[in-house]
């Protein structure tokens, strides 16, 4: 079952030959900038900070197929690593412990099956607004990922899970933006009617 208090993002995913069967790929990279949602007045872009992960709970990650049902890797037995690098979040796994976890390796090293999303949430983070071709740009730097649930291989590059979340998300952040602008206009007016009114006075006298 699909956590909606959970975000998710897509990554890639590789098998690397041998008898352990190991599929790796890292779960978020650190300090580039991936675009999550672009229309015709706003971008939402977003970075990981390469401290994110310092204190993030990681005591139990699983891998799972679609953020859901059976677990074919699990940090607690020693099947699953969850390593940050220079790079970013190195993830490997070992599925050759169950029957369905040497399926799951086959369909990675045939390329049926080459993308994971990872399910988190956020401790902290700020947010960065310019102006982009007449857009509207916020860049969200994560700047503390609190938790990391599970990294999951997933049937399509942008499943349900991944693409709602990121939805949501974005939706938040333009309304947050409309909400800042709608403050600063009335402000604005505000501060015009006190110098006309001021004026008018002033003129009076």
């Amino acid at each position: 079952m699909i956590k909606s208090d959970r975000e998710y993002r897509n990554l890639t995913l590789s098998a690397a030959e041998g008898e352990e069967k190991v599929v790796t790929g890292y779960a978020s990279t650190f300090n580039e900038p991936y675009t999550l949602y672009e229309d015709d007045e706003y971008i939402i872009r977003e970075q990981v900070d390469a401290d994110a992960f310092r204190n993030t709970d990681m005591n139990d990650v699983i891998m799972q197929y679609d953020h859901q049902g059976r677990v074919f890797a699990r940090k607690s037995n020693g099947t699953l690593e969850v390593l940050p690098d220079d790079k970013g979040l190195l993830i490997n796994a070992t599925l050759g412990g169950t029957e369905l976890g040497r399926q799951l390796y086959e369909e990675i090293r045939g390329g049926y099956t080459n993308k994971m999303s990872f399910g988190f949430t956020v401790e902290d983070d700020d947010r960065l607004e310019t102006k982009e071709g007449g857009k509207t740009v916020v860049l969200r730097t994560i700047k503390a990922v609190r938790k990391l649930y599970d990294v999951s291989a997933v049937s399509l590059p942008a499943n349900d899970a991944t693409s709602i979340s990121v939805r949501s998300f974005s939706d938040g952040v333009i309304e947050e933006v409309r909400a800042e602008r709608l403050a600063a206009e009335a402000l604005e007016l505000e501060r015009r009617k006190a110098l006309i009114k001021a004026r008018i006075l002033g003129g009076t006298k």
